[in-house]
Parts: structure tokens; sequence; C-alpha cells
């Protein structure tokens, strides 16, 4: 029992607390505050700024609004930030909903309502402009909630992110708020070093807890076996980080393969190799493929290949199960399009007469101001009637209006299975009872790979309603692809690291460089991030590389010769010994020794010319890497735009340097446009012959050689014969010593070349695209003889300072040299979409979209020869690659702006109207720009401009109109 004096002070406490701001906020909420909530509140509310990473699901918003309710007590005002236009649309009718239309305002790329609120949600980019143009805006903000903050490892939006957190003003204070991630304290380390004083809240537990599963035909069962009793805190441990499989599940998928085989029960009583790739037989029973040979599988039984259950089977599953409603994802819009075609024809209908009613009620109030000429091409009557049943697909390339009606009608459990793809994954308020995943490998761009943990608990993330559920359900189907041990490393896993994707871009150099030093602006971006990451990693290899050299000193002092200098002896010796390694070539193992020694010589940026079967190709390496075994392996781009991985097992001849191209560290051959435009690269460089070949490394047989080996060898033997340690007595004795001596420093430069290549990475890529812009003159030497010194912005470097788009280079190009001058609205539009579109495959076959005699064809003949010069000026300075023109979407957007009709604009490309409605959003963004170019102008640079900013504003009314000009806010 408590003394007088301890209740006194309980007392006390309790009084005090309910005299915090935080004690009003949470009593506006009916249910009460989870710790780590309330942890980073308190924070929040002394003055930290606070960084809260937690599972999806698991209330981190709640933190977000204490931060908007803490700025309206103290009259500032508050940034809420999201990383795209659903998150922010949302979220400001959250706001609204809480605090009133008159205090909330929105700013995204094409939209603007009360955007002088006390209260703003937007995107990270419109914040991003802010910051750079000095909105008066940013006048009182005290407070920036950057929601989904992870999202700062996105390779081409996530820099956004850094550039926010280290312009804010000092006294703003930030909430960020993360998925759960492995190095959420390192991440706060870097907050609190940009930003001051931050609180990291880290919170791994789910408020519904999460169970996993497996389909094997139509069984359902556990992924782990019931829980034990551990009997030591090792075993604990242990069981913690790898549960046992449930024997059931490993027994069922045996059972399976082999049913599939023909040697067990009848394939349809376990349904499991049953697939959509099979063909149906009679009564609607699906049938396994025919003429594959079964495989052998344990103790040498007759074994099939595990094909997942059909569609309708699975829903049955679920549905038997009570695992409804389901979000089913399929990482592919055609997957998920064709999913609900299939649930609809195999007469899957989960809606009661009533819900079906609220439905078309829903469907009639969201969809009222759609033509209904558009209606036919929407494809609205096969979307509808998927809908009534309770099924529906969600993904990128849906209209807005149709996957807000998705999202309401799962929220109001009228769809009871939704087929998405993995962008239903971020952020939106959409969770279900039960996640299934039809597979675990998705396309990335260039190849199928398999899921990683960190994408597994986002996408399951999803299951378990808080507040509805007591448990959420994680479903993997069976399959060959998916067996039950693959399924628990990514169940289980815990390590997902945030690794930043910062890099400098132009606009971002001479928004720098217009307000500070040249020396300022390497530092200001050495703060970000990615430099922290890197340097941290230097850290680690130069503790390494002490440990080396003090390991070189004494291995020096063993082989100490006092008759010369016994190091250089013992490199003359493994030079020989090298040699003589590479005359005997005559059985496999020497080749495949050469081999790997070719290919481990090789860096970024090399050409090589290599034998796969008996044809020779030229290929241009992009990474080279060792197996857990050490053996090399080289991935290389190869004259027929693919991607090849080259060993000593499959290259046995090995390879041959016949040149070089500058390679930036950041090309990423995964992305089709970036893998073929460095294939045209090498084409064009051995049509013309410029190849460096005086370069060359490596060898193959029949090629000629610098010096023939054995004169080489010849002439080392003689070099170690005349060194004078060749007479020293103890020379055995100390050889034996140098061979370890020479090993243990190859590795000591590898780890010095590691080192190097860190240290000011990020420094190193600004003066890079600073070299880009001096050349195209939007930057000049303040002082011509001293071009490394400090540098001044031009006018054509103020203009691009106000030009926020991924191409922004190319935009600022098109606007200085006049490209789009004299265009009409229409024209415009179409001119500017080749700066802003960017098909989801490469579409090099696509070729130009306009008449070839007409205005709008030579002026998008001209955009693409801007983009070409200025993806030959970053590859000379070794700078990321930017997107280059792209004018496949250019004749669509004209008809358009136009005046036709969406079913005329869309009958001759292959985008869906989901698609079409998202690009003309992005291109309105741009034209929004440009419209306004002129403010902040000089009265000089307004002349030029005034009138391509009146036709760009006649542009954004002519595309932003009918099914384009939607919106739920």
């Amino acid at each position: 029992m408590s003394s007088p004096a301890q209740r006194y002070a309980a007392a006390r406490r309790r009084q005090a607390e309910a005299r915090t701001e935080l004690s009003r906020f949470a009593a506006t909420y009916a249910f009460p505050f989870d710790d780590f909530q309330n942890d980073a509140c308190r924070a929040l509310e002394a003055g930290e700024g606070v960084l809260v990473a937690a599972p999806t699901g698991a209330g981190k918003t709640v933190v977000g609004e204490f931060a908007v309710h803490l700025a309206l007590a103290k009259g500032l005002k508050a940034f809420y930030t999201a990383p795209i236009k659903a998150l922010s649309n949302q979220k400001y009718l959250d706001l609204v909903a809480r605090h009133g239309a008159e205090r909330v305002g929105l700013l995204t790329g094409d939209t603007s309502v009360n955007p002088h609120a006390d209260v703003i949600v937007m995107t990270t980019e419109v914040l991003r402009n802010m910051l750079y143009s000095g909105a008066r805006d940013l006048d009182r903000l005290g407070y920036v909630v950057m929601d989904e903050v992870h999202y700062l490892a996105d390779r081409f939006r996530g820099p956004v992110w850094e550039e926010v957190i280290i312009h804010l003003a000092p006294q703003v204070q930030v909430v960020s708020l993360s998925a759960t991630v492995s190095n959420a304290e390192e991440f706060g380390d870097w907050l609190g070093q940009v930003r001051g004083r931050t609180a990291v809240v880290v919170s791994e537990h789910r408020p519904v807890p999460l169970t996993q599963h497996m389909l094997v035909g139509r069984r359902l069962l556990p992924l782990y076996s019931l829980p034990v009793v551990p009997e030591s805190a090792a075993e604990e441990a242990r069981l913690a980080a790898q549960p046992p499989l449930n024997p059931d599940l490993l027994r069922a998928v045996r059972d399976a393969r082999r049913a599939a085989a023909g040697e067990g029960p009848a394939a349809g009583h376990t349904g499991g190799v049953a697939g959509r790739r099979s063909s149906p037989g009679r009564g609607g029973r699906w049938r396994s493929s025919a003429g594959r040979p079964p495989r052998r599988g344990d103790g040498g039984a007759r074994t099939a290949r595990l094909r997942p259950p059909s569609r309708l089977a699975v829903i049955k599953a679920l549905d038997r199960a009570d695992l409804l409603p389901a979000i089913v994802f399929v990482f592919s819009r055609a997957g998920c399009e064709n999913a609900v075609r299939e649930a609809v024809t195999r007469g899957v209908d989960l809606t009661t007469a009533e819900e079906a009613r609220r439905i078309r009620e829903i469907i009639d109030r969201r969809t009222a101001e759609i033509p209904a000429g558009d209606l036919g091409v929407l494809g609205f009557h096969a979307w509808a009637n998927a809908l009534t049943r309770g099924v529906a697909a969600h993904h990128a390339g849906l209209l807005p209006v149709f996957k807000e009606t998705v999202e309401e009608l799962f929220a109001a459990n009228l769809v009871k299975v939704v087929y998405a793809t993995e962008t239903l994954s971020l952020g939106i308020n959409m969770p279900a009872r039960t996640v299934v995943l039809e597979s675990l490998r998705k396309w990335n761009g260039s190849a199928h790979v398999n899921l990683t943990p960190g994408e597994y608990t986002q996408l399951t993330g999803r299951a378990g309603r808080r507040g509805i559920d007591v448990e959420g359900h994680a479903v993997v189907l069976a399959t060959d692809d998916a067996e039950p041990a693959f399924v628990s490393s990514l169940a289980s896993r815990r390590t997902y690291p945030l690794v930043s994707a910062f890099h400098p871009t132009y606009n971002m150099a001479v928004n720098l460089l217009a307000r500070m030093p040249r020396a300022r602006a390497r530092e200001v971006l050495e703060s970000s991030f990615a430099q922290f990451q890197a340097d941290r990693g230097v850290v680690e290899l130069a503790a390494e590389i002490r440990r080396k050299r003090r390991r070189l000193e004494a291995l020096e002092q063993q082989m100490d010769c006092r008759l010369g200098d016994f190091g250089e002896y013992a490199l003359l010796r493994q030079r020989i010994s090298d040699a003589e390694a590479d005359q005997s070539r005559g059985n496999r193992a020497a080749r495949r020794n050469e081999a790997g020694r070719s290919i481990g010589a090789l860096t970024r940026g090399d050409v090589i010319l290599y034998r796969t079967g008996r044809r020779h190709r030229h290929g241009v390496v992009v990474a080279q890497h060792s197996e857990h075994t050490g053996e090399p392996r080289l991935t290389v781009v190869g004259e027929d735009r693919r991607v090849h991985t080259l060993t000593p097992e499959n290259a046995p001849e090995g390879v041959t340097r016949v040149g070089s191209l500058p390679v930036a560290e950041t090309v990423d051959v995964q992305r089709p446009r970036e893998r073929d435009r460095l294939a045209d690269r090498l084409l064009d460089a051995l049509r013309a012959g410029n190849l460096d070949a005086s370069t060359e490394r490596g060898s193959r047989r029949g090629h000629r050689r610098d010096e023939d080996t054995a004169q080489r060898l010849e002439r080392l033997r003689h070099e170690l014969r005349a060194h004078p340690c060749h007479a020293c007595p103890h020379r055995e004795e100390h050889a034996r010593v140098g061979r370890r001596w020479v090993r243990v420093q190859a590795e000591l430069d590898r780890l010095q070349a590691r080192v190097d290549r860190r240290t000011g990475t990020i420094a190193r890529q600004f003066d890079a695209v600073c070299r880009v812009l001096l050349e195209l003159g939007y930057l000049v030497p303040a002082d011509r003889a001293r071009p490394e010194g400090e540098l001044r912005v031009t006018p054509a470097g103020r203009m691009l300072a106000r030009v926020y788009a991924e191409r922004d280079l190319l935009v600022a190009e098109c606007l200085r040299q006049g490209l789009w001058d004299g265009l009409g609205p229409a024209d415009l539009a179409a001119a500017v979409s080749a700066c802003v579109y960017e098909p989801r495959l490469a579409a090099a076959s696509l070729g130009l979209s306009a008449a070839p005699g007409s205005r709008l064809g030579d002026v998008l003949r001209r955009e693409l020869v801007l983009s070409r010069r200025i993806s030959d000026l970053e590859a000379l300075e070794r700078v990321e690659p930017s997107t280059g023109a792209e004018p496949a979407l250019a004749g669509a957007v004209r008809a358009w702006a136009d005046g036709a009709d969406l079913a005329g604009v869309l009958e001759d490309t292959d985008l869906t109207a989901g698609d079409f409605v998202r690009w003309c959003k992005q291109l309105l963004d741009v034209l929004g720009q440009l419209a306004t170019i002129t403010s902040g102008a000089r009265a000089g640079e307004r002349v030029g401009l005034a009138r391509l900013a009146a036709t760009a504003a006649e542009a954004c009314l002519d595309v932003n109109r009918g099914v384009v000009s939607w919106s739920s806010v």
C-alpha cells in the first residue's frame, strides 16, 4: 500500500497531465492511446522532433494529428505531407472532418483548396517547391508531418524527402511517420544531427495479431505448428526468429505433388494441382497440364509441379473459413482485371440483395459526373457488375473515381474481395481481415524477382482491422515458388533497413548555388542521410584498414632482409606466379582460373568481348562482385539489350576488355529505358570503332596481347635473379611470410578503394551535376580562371530553378531554345507531354505520334535531339541519366486538348483510361508551372516568356476537362 506522500505525488502528476495538450487531445478520441502513441506525443509537446516507426495499421497518424492539434493551439501552422496524391486527398478529408473546411487546405500538383489555411495537406514535392521559392505561407510554420517517411528510399522520389528535412527552418518540429524498419535508430541519429533533438519511438507490436497460413489446394493450413514452451532463453530466441513449420502443411504439400503425379489421392481431392493455366474439364473441374514428365521427390516418389488453386477455389476457401473481406495481391494490372473477369465468369456472388442495392447507390453517386458517352470506353458496366457481386480490382491504371469507389465500398464491407497490385500497400486506409499473396515473385522492370522480407511485411500489414478483427490473416498460395520454408523466411525476418536514395538534381543544384557559396552547398548536401550512411560504412571500413595495416607491419618485421626490400621481391615472385598461371591454360581448371582473373579485373563501364555458344558478343560491365564462394561474378548489358551474368563457369574462356564507356554509378539497368540507352551507346561505339583498344585488360585465346606471355615471364625471372634479396640465405623463409604479406596487401588495396569510392560521394555527384550545367550555360564560373571555384547562376539557371519536374533540365532546355514559342494550346500540351510521359515498357518502337511535316512533329524531333545531348553530357560526366523525351503520348494529348471524346482519344493507344488521366494530371502540373513561369523572373526575362505562359494557361483549361478534371475534394 502506498504512503500518503506517494498518493499525493501521484495526484499532482495526474493534475499536471490533465492540464497538458495531450490530455485535451486524447479526450477527443473514443479509445485509449497505446504506449508508443503517448510516448511520441509527450516528446512532441516537450518540443522535440519525433520519429515513429510502427507496423501498418498501428495508429501512427495519431501522432501526426496531435502535431496539427498543437499547431492550432499555439496559433502556428502545420503542414501534413504525403508521398502520393491519393494519400493527400484522404488525409485532407480526415482533417476537414476533424477541424472544419475553413481551417484545412489542400495543395497537390493539380489541386489547390484553401491554400493559405493554418493546416495544409500537400504532397512532399509541393513543400519542397515552397522551400526553394521562399513562399510566404512558410511564415508561422511550426510543425511538419512527414507521413510514410520510409518513402525516402524510393529511387525516383525519395530525394525530395531529404531536401525538405534539410531545408526546413530550425524552429520547425518534424514528425516522421515510418513503417517498421530495422535501422530506425540510425535514421533517428541523422534526424538529430540535421534537425536537433529527435525522439525515436519504435513499436513492433501489431494492434491486431497476424496469423500466417498457406493454401494447398482447398486446404487452408497454418504456416507454423502450435506454440511450444521453450526450455531456455536461447531456445525462446531461436523459436522467435524461426518458429517451427507445421508438419501437417509439409505433408499436405508433399501429398499434393504426388497426387499431381497420379500416385496419391485424386487430384481433385486436394485441388492443389489445379491452376489458372490448366484446361477446364467436365463439370467445370480443372485438369493439370499434360505432356510434362513428373519429377522425383523425397524417396524417389514421382511428383508434379505444384500449381496454385483456381481463384474460385481461393474465394470459396476464404469464405468457408470466414476470412472475408480479403485483399488478393496479384502484382500485375492485367492480372487484377483477369482475376475479376474470371471470378464473375465462374459465378462468384458474395453480396446479398440489400448489399447489391447499396453498392448500386454508391456507384451512381460517385459516377454521376462522368458523361454517359464515356461509360462504354471506361468499361463501366463490367466494372459495376463485378462490384455488385462483391469483387473488384484496384491498381494505378484505374480511373481515380473508380479506385475511390472501390475503396469506399471495401471500407463499408460491401465489396468482399479486391484484386490489387502492390501500390495498395502504401498508406491507403483500406484494411482487410485477410491478405492473400498469389505469388511471391514480381516483375521489377527487367526480371522476375522474389519479394523481400520488407515487401512481404508491407503487403501483409493490411491484414487485420483494428476494433473489428480479433486477428488478421496472411495467406500464401502453395506453389513450386512458394515453399513453406521460403514463406517462413519472409514472414519471420525483421531485417529491412531504410536506405537513402538521395542524389543531387539539376534544380537542386541551381537553387542551392543561388542562395549560398559552392562550398556551403557541398556541406548542405553532405548532411544528407545518404552521406550519413556512407560515412558510417567508412568508419567500419577504416577500422578494418587499421587492422590490415597492423598485420602488414607485423609481417614486414618477420620478412625484414638486410640485403634489400623483400616486399618488392615478394611482389616480383607473385607476378611470376601469375604469369606462369597465365601460361598454363591446357586444362579446364586453369582456364577457369584465368576466366576468374579476367572477370575479377574488370570494373563498371568496361566494354568486353565474351563467347556464348559459338558466337562472340560485346557487352558493357555494370557490376562486378563475388559469390559467397569467392568466385567472381560479372553483370553486363549485351548488344542484345539483355542483362547477362558471366562467371568462370559459363564463360570458361574468360573475357577480353576492348575499351570502356562512362557509366554513372546510379544507372539502373533494371529500368528498360536505361538499359536500352546503355545498349544503344555500346552499339554506337562499336559501329564508330572508337573504343579505346589500347587499354585492354584480361585475355582470351587467339587474341593479340601487348607482350608475349613467355617473353614477359622471362623478363620477370631476370629481374628476380638480379634483385638483391635473391641472394639472401633466409630467402625461402622470408618468402613464406612474403606470400601472406602479398595477400594482405591486396586486401588492403581493395578496402582502400572502397573507402575512396564512399568518401564525399554526394559532393562528387554534385560537382558532376555542376559540370553538366556549366557546359550547358546554366552556371558560369565567377572567376573564368578558376572554373573549380565559385559558380554563378545565369538567367537560364534562374529559370531552371523554377522548374520542378523529373526532367527539369529537358524542360528548361526547351524553354531556353524557344522550342515551344508560337505553339497553340493543344500543340503546347502535346509537346510538353513528351517531357512528362514515361511508358511502363520501352517505347522506342512507337515512333512520333504527330504528322512528320507538322510544326508539332518538328518540335518533338528537336526535343529528342536535346534529350540525346543531355544524355551524352551525363554519360561523359558520370551523372545519373535523365529520362529522355518520350513523344508517344503527344498525339492523344493533342486530340484531347482539341476537344476529342475519351473513346476517340484512347482508341489508338494502349493506355487505360486511368493511366491517361494520371499522365494528364502530371502534365497539368508542369503546364501550371509554365503558366506562372514569369513570376519571380526579372524584368528582362519576362518578355519572352509572357506569351508562352498565357498559352500554357489556356492549355491547362483545355486538358483539365471531363474525366481528367474530376476530383473527390
